[in-house]
């Protein structure tokens, strides 16, 4: 029997793949809306075990910005002044 070696290969399992673009993106689409329908499940009535926080209070005593600390520009972060990249900058040495 002739074999045919310009035939594209096809293994075990490959034959249901699609074979261009368009196939390929609608059977993408397609999977997408599967998994998109299967997440509407209600999450309510899920409790983890010991995870009940009802009674807990969440306060934090927040401290204003002290004179030896600066705002990074970069970053955003509050850090001592001995962080600072070169003196004057407002540039951590993190972010520099």
């Amino acid at each position: 029997m002739a074999t045919d070696y310009d035939a594209p290969r096809v293994r075990e399992g490959e034959e249901d793949k699609p074979d261009n673009l368009v196939e390929l993106g609608a059977s993408r689409a397609r999977a997408t809306t599967d998994l998109l329908e299967e997440d509407t499940e209600a999450v309510d009535g899920h409790t983890l075990p010991g995870a009940d926080l009802s009674n807990l209070s969440l306060e934090v005593h927040v401290v204003p910005r002290q004179a030896d600390e600066f705002s990074c520009i970069s970053c955003f972060l509050l850090v001592h002044r001995s962080q600072e990249s070169k003196p004057g900058t407002s540039i951590c040495r993190d972010c520099a």
